[in-house]
């Protein structure tokens, strides 16, 4: 107030322009102070809403990921009660899916589940993803699958466990496309539930085909793996093991027991026996089964294996006199019925497997009936018809008495055979083939399991995928 008294005093001595010129004055000071403060006001505030709009990105980002969490939540809870063996997954997961299902997963982690769990579970994304008719996500996902599968088996090319189970969820997985395609050829065995679930928007037909070529490289990939496991074991086990123990001293008698020699030198090659030998089909069979592969396929790898033990025995029995004996010849048909005898107990009977001992089941039988008259030349030959002539001249030829009781095979005997056998077109064959392999087929068998009783196991860490279902009607 003293202050505004003195500038009424000053101006009171002032003229009336004076006045005039001094109150603009005081105005423009005035102004110039405001500007000055409402500026340093706005740069303030910009140098905050900088501060801000950062905060406001960070906690953006954070309310988008449990927004994200909160629709599958919401999903969960609205969703399940309209389960119809689908699940949801977001496009970008698509990665962590096949990691998590295909590239990292052991055949253990699900041991306990469904068998071929990985191949369902893929399907019923498949199914989603044809149920909101979106067609990039089925040919990714398909393609994603297909690769990584090759991929793991690439890395994992002697694991026969490995490869039991990929065989065994890739020709699932081709089931799966056939049984809900909605071709009525596919249609015939499904439940009326099975057939609400069929594809309504793709043929997957090409993809059917890819598969089906993905599951003969798999099984061509586990024969080769089978087999290389149980060659060692297999001349061993049928031609010098004495699985017969009255035989041993028979063969005491005559030459010197390979199988004795070789279990007595601590640095020579081991020695399987036949048990040993059907242990190990015994655990090829077990996880196959285990794993959930068809029965079918199942009977084709025995066939293919058999087939592998006959052309490895006959070979070598060909080629060594020491073992052409009538001691042989009983301690082969004995093998040969023991396993015979693992196919029944495996219900493995009816898958030919037993067909392909037919050679070796007949030279154990050449081995061991009388070879004197012409009779008996007959009867050789009526005998030994899955044997050719080569074959049939060649044992005859190493037969090796055991002892001075016994005789020897005549030359006459021998050409007698032979003209007996003139008339057979046999080929110039003495040996088999060891790498035949018989052509695979994969005949549909489709699943009487339901697609929403399917339950996936926390343990697969498969949380973000959400059990899904048509929208409820209003």
């Amino acid at each position: 107030m003293e202050k505004k008294q003195e500038l009424l005093n000053y101006m009171s001595t002032l003229s009336p322009e004076a006045k005039v010129d001094y109150t603009v004055q005081q105005e423009l000071t005035r102004l110039t102070n405001s500007n000055l403060e409402l500026k340093g006001m706005v740069e303030k505030m910009e140098k905050n809403e900088r501060k801000l709009r950062k905060q406001l990105r960070i906690y953006m980002k954070k309310v988008q990921e449990l927004a994200g969490r909160g629709r599958q939540h919401h999903i969960r809870m609205t969703k399940v009660k309209n389960f119809e063996g689908m699940l949801e997954y977001l496009k970008e997961d698509e990665a962590r899916l096949i990691k998590t299902l295909i590239t990292d997963i052991q055949p253990s982690t699900v041991s306990a589940t469904v068998p071929c769990l990985p191949a369902y579970i893929l399907f019923m994304c498949i199914r989603h993803a044809d149920y909101i008719n979106d067609d990039q996500k089925v040919i990714s996902l398909l393609t994603s699958s297909i690769n990584a599968i090759k991929k793991v088996l690439k890395r994992n090319n002697d694991d026969f466990e490995m490869i039991s189970f990929w065989l065994a969820n890739s020709s699932r997985l081709l089931h799966c496309l056939k049984q809900y395609s909605g071709e009525e050829a596919f249609m015939t065995q499904n439940t009326t539930k099975q057939n609400e679930h069929c594809l309504k928007n793709f043929d997957l037909a090409e993809y059917r085909q890819i598969l089906s070529d993905l599951s003969i490289q798999i099984y061509q990939q586990l024969i080769k793996v089978a087999q290389g496991i149980i060659q060692p074991m297999i001349v061993s086990a049928m031609l010098e093991s004495e699985s017969i123990p009255s035989l041993a001293g028979v063969k005491s008698m005559g030459y010197r027991n390979r199988s004795s020699s070789m279990d007595t030198d601590a640095d020579g090659p081991t020695t399987y026996t036949l048990q040993g030998l059907i242990r190990q089909l015994s655990q090829f069979n077990s996880i196959m089964r285990d794993h959930g592969l068809d029965p079918e396929v199942v009977g084709q790898v025995a066939r293919q294996l058999f087939h592998c033990i006959n052309a490895f025995t006959l070979n070598n029995l060909l080629l060594r006199k020491d073992i052409c004996s009538w001691s042989t010849g009983m301690q082969l048909r004995y093998n040969t019925s023991q396993l015979e005898e693992w196919l029944r107990a495996n219900n493995l009977f009816q898958s030919k497997a037993s067909a392909t001992l037919e050679p070796i089941i007949q030279a154990a039988q050449l081995l061991q009936v009388k070879k004197k008259t012409s009779q008996d030349a007959e009867a050789i030959c009526s005998l030994c018809t899955a044997l050719t002539v080569q074959q049939i001249v060649k044992i005859l030829n190493l037969y090796t008495p055991l002892n001075e009781f016994e005789e020897r095979v005549t030359v006459s005997f021998i050409r007698n055979v032979q003209s007996v056998l003139q008339e057979r077109n046999d080929p110039p064959q003495l040996l088999l083939d060891t790498k035949h392999t018989f052509p695979v087929l994969f005949p549909y068998a489709p699943s009487a399991l339901s697609l929403e009783a399917v339950r996936i196991p926390p343990s697969l860490g498969l949380d973000f995928l959400v059990r899904s279902g048509p929208a409820p009607s209003d």
